[in-house]
């Protein structure tokens, strides 16, 4: 055995200490702060079937690692492996914390091991057999607790321990007790004297503020009791602001170990931890979580006829914040909206973070719906004012959805998904506004659900078709450009764009349907004339995949259509993020030879910033300029302006929704390159190319040989010219796969 470099140490002791290790019931061995061996004790040598001579004070870590592994132990892990292990958790574990793990010895056999690091010494380990304990889970838990029993005597004698400890004979007597303790209680050092009695330091202890939830007298009786009856004890109890664990372990001799541990940090995680779980953590509101349940609490009230409102709040505009100035400026624009929602609350309202952009109240009571209108009508106003962020002057607004029980629902789901349907409907009429729940709104939902499925064998069951509307070229008086247009026939009625491409955006599925309509128009477009066009719109989420040149690519290719008889449509929206990808795409298609179109210029965002950062081929100026323009002033300034700077920048300029030969005469007077619109031709498919495909202006406008019924009859065919408003969600090449999502 080896023994310990006492130093001034008693020698007597010494020898006192190092029979007790050599009898203790498990193995026992230090390790220097070197990875030296200290010492050992018998059981040690055993557990690793280490002979007597085989190892010795001063061996390094790793000789014993690989004589061990030559002995059969650690199976399945190469020596240096293990080495490599052990030493780093030895590493990590320097903060006086005692940390367990198991082994497998020669013969299967589970050593637990435990080790706690001492500036003064190294690391201290035990070692014990667990195989059987872990078999029989009842001596397992009747053996941890003797271990720790002896592992806290075994700290008290070398004094490693984090936790304090004292020690007591039969009769009350201070034994010995360690340096955290005494700390943790300040304890003046009469106190920590061996011969001190309990009864006098507990008396100390409520002298200076110590509580234990009870009376003095109270705590001392259940002391002696637990004493008494030489069992296991726990109590918490308080000194100065600070939570300190007791715990009483009896000795067989009569006497206890104490121990005291300072669990002041651990109860402020532990309530941290909780709070977290329950809250969001950048606007520490409530989440979700916390709200449901909250929620679920209202149920009885509700039962009872009293009245609450869920409203279900949406930041307007939040995507667009969020794209073109970074999720720095995003969280920012969260946090604030959070203080402003929460000053237009009351005491007894619960606000919460739903998640993103989304929050919602819960309003209890309430005496009448008008007041939950009321505070969804600050809420709107407060979100409507700008915010300055980081030098951003920023504006967003809010959409609010409302329900209110128990009128429109007794139960948690109920009213939160009838909120959620009342604010997708106030998102859907022009947003920063309210709308209350109503019936119906369901149906509209299933509607959208029975509209994603159909989406999603629309293709492989060849629903969609693809219809084209000419564009006319004023100098050259013909046709100079088709734009394909997207149809869907869906259960025998034609749907349209206006409702399915949102969908089909939202899904993802809108990636595989753009693609089979660049593949339909090319093909398409290769039987016509070569000095006649093709014109493709693209969604923003084409952009997202990598291979969006490749598929145009490919679409060429196959078709053996010349890129130059290729155009494809995009809107401004694509151009919010400025995104590095998305303008390398635009210039290596145009690199191609396809020619770039900027749709609907005048409606979005910024126009004239985005004619700088790409240079289009063409300016499509958006019909809205057009329903007016020879009746309004500032409509045909407007036009004027457009074709000036398309002409300035060397862009060709198309004027979308003529229908009237006053519309045409008007922009034909301006200098406009080319004209779209009902006056001559509705869309047509295919198979009437040839019929119409060298037309003298003006051209006579036939009906369209194919219209289907549509789903909403009122949005059919409401494509490039029309009476009355065209939908801004067309679809697919014509439907318009760029579709204006609804700003975030």
């Amino acid at each position: 055995m080896g023994e310990l470099d006492a130093g001034t140490t008693d020698v007597a002791e010494a020898l006192l200490l190092d029979a007790a290790l050599e009898n203790i019931p498990y193995g026992f061995c230090v390790w220097s702060p070197q990875f030296r061996l200290v010492m050992w004790n018998k059981n040690y040598r055993e557990f690793y079937g280490f002979s007597e001579d085989a190892i010795k004070k001063g061996m390094t870590l790793e000789e014993v690692v690989h004589l061990s592994h030559r002995l059969g132990n650690h199976p399945g892990q190469s020596p240096d492996a293990f080495y490599e292990t052990y030493t780093s958790d030895l590493l990590s574990n320097r903060g006086g914390m005692r940390t367990k793990s198991q082994e497998v010895v020669y013969g299967g056999r589970i050593v637990e091991t435990a080790h706690v690091y001492s500036d003064k010494l190294g690391w201290v380990v035990t070692h014990e057999d667990v195989t059987d304990e872990i078999q029989m889970s009842e001596t397992v838990q009747k053996r941890k607790l003797e271990l720790e029993r002896q592992n806290i005597r075994l700290d008290a004698a070398v004094n490693n321990i984090s936790i304090g400890l004292c020690m007591m004979d039969a009769k009350g007597r201070l034994v010995i007790c360690n340096e955290p303790y005494a700390r943790i209680y300040n304890l003046p050092e009469n106190f920590v004297r061996p011969g001190a009695q309990l009864e006098d330091i507990l008396g100390h202890l409520f002298d200076e503020g110590m509580s234990a939830g009870g009376a003095r007298e109270d705590y001392i009786v259940w002391r002696r009791a637990v004493i008494a009856k030489r069992e296991y004890g726990k109590n918490i109890h308080e000194l100065n602001g600070r939570i300190i664990l007791m715990q009483h372990h009896p000795m067989k001799d009569g006497g206890w170990v104490s121990t005291h541990e300072d669990i002041t940090e651990q109860r402020q995680n532990e309530a941290r931890i909780h709070h977290l779980a329950r809250h969001d953590a950048l606007t520490d509101l409530p989440n979700r979580a916390e709200f449901l349940e909250e929620m679920a609490r209202t149920e009885a009230g509700l039962k009872r006829g009293e009245m609450a409102a869920v409203l279900y709040i949406d930041l307007d505009h939040f995507k667009a914040v969020n794209d073109t100035l970074g999720h720095a400026v995003g969280d920012e624009v969260i946090k604030q909206a959070a203080v402003r929602l929460w000053g237009t609350t009351r005491e007894s309202d619960l606000l919460a973070r739903l998640g993103g952009d989304e929050f919602a109240l819960l309003l209890r009571p309430i005496e009448s719906a008008d007041a939950a209108a009321r505070i969804a009508d600050r809420i709107i106003k407060a979100m409507g004012a700008p915010m300055n962020i980081k030098g951003q002057q920023i504006e967003i607004g809010a959409s609010v959805g409302i329900a209110v029980g128990p009128g429109d629902g007794l139960t948690t789901d109920t009213l939160v998904k009838n909120a959620d349907l009342a604010l997708y409907k106030a998102k859907s009429e022009g947003r920063s506004t309210y709308h209350f729940f109503e019936a119906g709104m369901d149906a509209e939902l299933q509607q959208r659900r029975l509209i994603e499925a159909g989406l999603r064998l629309a293709l492989s069951r060849n629903e969609f078709r693809l219809v084209y509307q000419p564009l006319l070229g004023l100098a050259e008086n013909r046709v100079t450009c088709v734009e394909a247009l997207l149809r869907w026939d869906f259960e025998g009625r034609t749907v349209s764009p206006a409702e399915f491409v949102p969908v089909a955006e939202d899904t993802g599925l809108i990636s595989a349907i753009g693609q089979w309509v660049l593949n339909e128009a090319c093909a398409t477009a290769a039987s016509w004339p070569k000095s006649v066009r093709i014109a493709v719109n693209l969604s923003p989420v084409q952009f997202r995949q990598r291979d969006l040149v490749t598929q145009v690519r490919r679409a060429l290719s196959n078709a053996r259509l010349d890129p130059s008889r290729l155009e494809l449509e995009i809107t401004e929206s694509l151009l919010l993020t400025d995104s590095e990808s998305t303008l390398k795409a635009l210039h290596e298609l145009r690199a191609m030879g396809v020619r770039i179109s900027m749709d609907d210029f005048g409606t979005g965002y910024s126009s004239l910033s985005y004619l700088r950062s790409f240079p289009f081929d063409k300016i499509k100026i958006d019909r809205s300029f057009i329903r007016d323009l020879a009746s309004r002033a500032d409509s045909q300034a407007i036009i004027r302006a457009v074709i000036g700077l398309g002409q300035s920048l060397g862009m060709s300029t198309t004027v979308e929704g003529v229908e009237t030969e006053e519309q045409l005469s008007l922009v034909r007077a301006q200098g406009v390159s080319e004209v779209q619109g009902f006056l001559f031709l509705l869309p047509f498919p295919t198979r009437h190319w040839q019929t119409c495909s060298t037309p003298k202006l003006p051209w006579p406008r036939p009906p369209e040989p194919d219209a289907r019924p549509a789903l909403r009859p009122t949005a059919v065919n409401r494509d490039k010219g029309t009476h009355g408003r065209r939908s801004r969600r067309r679809g697919a090449g014509g439907a318009d796969l760029r579709h204006r999502r609804k700003p975030q």
